[in-house]
């Protein structure tokens, strides 16, 4: 298992890069005055919206879910300028005899949004959880338009003062840890993360860098970037937001994509995600809190052998920490980069096993 002096290092130099290409800080006082907000009625989707298996299982409509449920939409501030409104839906019993409960905040894969996941958050909720979903970084409330995802990506090669691929969330992240830990009705200790996708990378490293979030879920997500770059299996990952590398190539004077585009995009609008603060080095250091990695045996974005170094490191910082029994790897047979009902079920099992009294 890594010192603690060296994680905290790690840490600290994610925290030098996330504040790095901040607008100016909202100030802490300020930053947890909430800002009221309507519930949105047409959710914004980016592109194609997802389609996974599991969300279609869920019910249509559930028969008085409104009666049973508490419902708040409000905007947490998490820096200056229009990008720092954080959207934040939360959904909790109205009757509920506990005066702390155990909290899951979700978060959604790209061009979705926080309504998107109100089937499972109406689940959690009716379950005694309080249940959180934001909008990430130009998604949802925060785009205007439903290319804003992958403009900000093209702006972040080509001016690079933002970074939109799973940093700039992961500032709000901490950011609405410093809100949830306010909150007299949530149980501070007991607060799960979990995400599919993008949002399962938004999960990891969230997690990674704050330990306020004690359980962690990361669905479809964990991957080695650096490994996809040596072995030429990046091309799934970096199709799925292909205008950047586009862009890249042109402006590098490339015929074609290949990995020496993917690795400067990566440096530039991710700074360290293919090097030290790949999934080797990151997944590891959220031992010794529960760990469940949810992957697709087939799923071209996340090839498995390039996690193989990462489930290794972390299943020893795990035997390190003396918990073994924390840390939970699923690969599920036959599937893609598709979410199943089963994967639903696992991550359920796993948040109820570790957060429920």
């Amino acid at each position: 298992m890594e010192s603690v002096e060296s994680v905290a290092n790690l840490r600290s130099q994610f925290h030098e890069v996330l504040r790095s290409r901040r607008t100016p800080i909202v100030p802490t006082l300020r930053a947890l005055q909430t800002l009221s907000a309507e519930p949105v009625v047409k959710p914004l989707y980016q592109g194609i919206p997802v389609d996974f298996e599991a969300m279609r299982s869920y019910p249509k409509a559930r028969i008085n879910v409104k009666e049973q449920l508490n419902e708040e939409n409000f905007y947490l501030p998490t820096e200056e300028g229009e990008q720092g409104r954080l959207p934040v839906l939360i959904l909790s019993m109205k009757d509920c005899t506990q005066s702390k409960r155990p909290a899951v905040v979700f978060v959604h894969p790209t061009n979705a949004n926080k309504e998107w996941l109100r089937p499972s958050l109406e689940d959690y909720a009716l379950r005694g959880y309080i249940a959180i979903a934001i909008d990430s970084r130009y998604h949802g409330e925060r785009a205007k338009t439903p290319t804003a995802y992958q403009d900000a990506l093209v702006a972040a090669w080509k001016i690079g003062d933002t970074m939109p691929f799973i940093y700039d969330t992961v500032w709000d992240l901490l950011k609405l840890a410093d809100y949830l830990t306010t909150r007299d009705d949530i149980d501070h200790s007991r607060i799960g993360i979990t995400g599919n996708s993008l949002g399962g990378m938004h999960a990891w490293f969230a997690a990674f860098v704050d330990t306020r979030y004690a359980v962690v879920v990361p669905v479809i997500a964990v991957q080695g970037f650096r490994w996809a770059i040596d072995n030429d299996q990046w091309h799934a990952r970096v199709y799925s937001i292909k205008p950047v590398f586009e862009e890249a190539r042109i402006d590098l004077g490339k015929e074609a994509i290949d990995k020496e585009v993917v690795e400067k995009v990566w440096n530039r609008i991710a700074p360290g995600l293919a090097s030290e603060f790949d999934s080797p080095y990151t997944v590891p250091v959220i031992a010794p809190r529960p760990l469940l990695i949810i992957n697709g045996q087939d799923d071209p974005r996340c090839p498995i052998e390039g996690i193989d170094v990462t489930i290794s490191k972390t299943q020893k910082a795990f035997e390190d920490a003396q918990c073994l029994n924390h840390f939970k790897v699923i690969i599920e047979p036959g599937i893609g980069h598709d979410v199943t009902s089963s994967m639903l079920k696992d991550a359920s099992d796993w948040l109820d096993k570790f957060l429920k009294p």
